[in-house]
Formats: structure tokens, C-alpha cells, sequence
């Protein structure tokens, strides 16, 4: 078993948050400059960069989790991912058609463009991809569920689109492979104010925008390599795999 590094919430270019320099290329440099195993890619409810990343970042030995940060319909941030490109495939036609028809406006919310590892844009979303879809944040965790996916609802100390600040509470029985709490806070403190959290496993990431800020914040996992199973494993606690400290 062996210490692994990962941010698992970390935006390209095809957010409408992302900074331009958010491509491909210029997130697994930093991430390589930074000593970091395994990357997340969470784009605004879409998956359209995780492929390609994936498949630059194992040139270099970095991991790539594949999925996005999906906004439910009650305003909250959940973090998803799939082993496969199938299932990625899936979750991105559920996404596309839970999205409302509204249109970006690039002046005001960015940009939200899908890029080749040339940094040629070839695709464009026209709708806006911050907006909430219309899925409830159960019907999003049994939907990931339903198809082997890991679900962590993000930042949930935010008072914008984290779970307390959203829902004013954490539901009785919520089912999560882990909780995210923000790079602002320290996991520890959060927790020692809130029993309730005791029975859930506590992670921390950068939500990267721009390049420097990849890897301001991780978590060190027990694996016995960089996988998607074993990541699985270690957020549930089992098989020796586990979140370190």
C-alpha cells in the first residue's frame, strides 16, 4: 500500500468559471510540476474534456478521475464520477438532457469551450452550463449510484451551493461516498462542530479555476495503486484502502 496525491475538483476551460488557461495540457503540467497522482476533472455539469484528459495525463502517470461537478435543482454542487467511458458517456447524455435551454452569455458568465491537446477549440456549449438542472440531489445520488459512480457532495461548507448553506442541514441517512469540504477550512475543525458528520468520510480539494491554484488544497489516499476502484475503495474505508489522516 502506498500514499497517492489527488485534487479531485478541478475545472477546464469548458466551465464558464474556468480561465482560459484552464486546457488540457496546462492542467496536467501543473499537476505534474506539483506532485499530484490522481487528478479530478469536474467541469459544470459536463464530462466533454475528461476523455482527452485522461488519455494525456497517463502519458505523464497521472490518474485521471473522470465526471463533473453537476448543480441539482436545490442549488447544490455534488461531485460525480465514472470509471469508464461508457458510463462517463451515459451520465453526459442524462446531463445534456436535464440541462435547461438557456443560453450562455460569455461576456457575463466566460467562455465554455471543449479544446483538442492543441489547444484548438472545437466545440462550443451554447447553453449556459452553471445553471441547476432539473434533478434533485437524490435523484442525482441514486442515478450515480445506479451506475457504480462516486458521489461527494461538494464544499459543503459554502454558503453558496454547498449542501449546509442550500439545504440548511444534512438529511438523515444521506448516502455519499464522501463529503468535500472547502480549501478555506480545515476538515477537522469543521467536523468537531458538527456530530453529524462523524459517520461521514471528509475530503478537501483545490476547485481550481486557474492553473496556480491546482493542488492548493488535496488529500492523501492509501492505495494499492492510482485507479478508480481503489479510490472508491478508500473513500468507503475498505480493504485496507483509506483516506490518509
Amino acid at each position: 500500500m502506498k500514499k497517492y496525491r489527488a485534487d479531485l475538483h478541478i475545472h477546464t476551460v469548458l466551465s464558464p468559471c474556468g480561465d482560459l488557461s484552464m486546457s488540457p495540457e496546462n492542467i496536467i503540467s501543473e499537476a505534474e510540476k506539483k506532485d499530484i497522482d490522481i487528478i479530478g476533472i469536474t467541469d459544470h455539469n459536463s464530462t466533454r474534456h475528461c476523455k482527452l484528459i485522461s488519455r494525456l495525463a497517463a502519458k505523464r502517470r497521472i490518474f485521471t478521475m473522470m465526471g463533473a461537478e453537476v448543480t441539482t435543482k436545490e442549488e447544490v454542487h455534488c461531485l460525480t464520477f465514472f470509471e469508464n467511458t461508457d458510463t462517463l458517456d451515459l451520465f453526459q447524455g442524462f446531463l445534456e438532457s436535464h440541462l435547461p435551454d438557456i443560453l450562455n452569455d460569455p461576456d457575463i458568465f466566460g467562455d465554455q469551450v471543449e479544446v483538442d491537446e492543441n489547444e484548438k477549440i472545437i466545440f462550443t456549449e451554447t447553453r449556459l452550463l452553471s445553471n441547476a438542472i432539473d434533478v434533485s440531489i437524490d435523484e442525482l445520488q441514486k442515478f450515480v449510484s445506479a451506475n457504480n459512480g462516486i458521489f461527494i457532495p461538494a464544499h459543503i461548507d459554502r454558503l453558496k451551493n454547498g449542501l449546509y448553506g442550500q439545504l440548511g442541514f444534512l438529511p438523515d441517512n444521506f448516502r455519499a461516498d464522501a463529503l468535500e469540504v472547502s480549501w478555506r477550512n480545515v476538515r477537522s475543525s469543521f467536523a468537531a462542530a458538527r456530530p453529524e458528520l462523524s459517520a461521514h468520510r471528509l475530503i478537501t480539494n483545490s476547485d481550481a479555476h486557474i492553473t496556480y491554484d491546482i493542488g492548493r488544497a488535496l488529500t492523501e489516499y492509501w492505495l494499492e495503486y492510482p485507479s478508480f476502484e481503489e479510490l472508491k475503495m478508500a473513500l468507503n474505508n475498505l480493504n485496507g484502502r483509506k483516506i490518509a489522516g
